[in-house]
């Protein structure tokens, strides 16, 4: 039996095929989907390591609970003037 052999590929190069080049509309969703995901662990992250609560977070940097969960868990709602109060 003949063994088959087996082509690997870069991320870049399966990026490029299941998701779009760069520069194209899909590539360009996926890319900053995948930023604010980053951001809203990053930001879990760092109140988490600080002991503190949702609530006590949004407390700090005068915005809602609310706002501070749809930050952490990447929802596209978040605003740029709520991101930059948190850091």
């Amino acid at each position: 039996m003949a063994k088959k052999e087996i082509t690997s590929y870069s991320l870049a190069e399966m990026k490029d095929k299941y998701i779009g080049k760069v520069g194209t509309a899909e590539r360009d969703n996926y890319d900053y989907e995948l930023r604010v995901d980053m951001l809203g662990r990053m930001i879990k992250t760092a109140r988490q390591e600080s002991i503190l609560m949702q609530e006590q977070l949004g407390e700090l940097v005068e915005v809602q609970k609310s706002q501070i969960s749809k930050l952490e868990s990447s929802a596209n709602s978040a605003i740029i003037g709520t991101i930059l109060k948190v850091f």
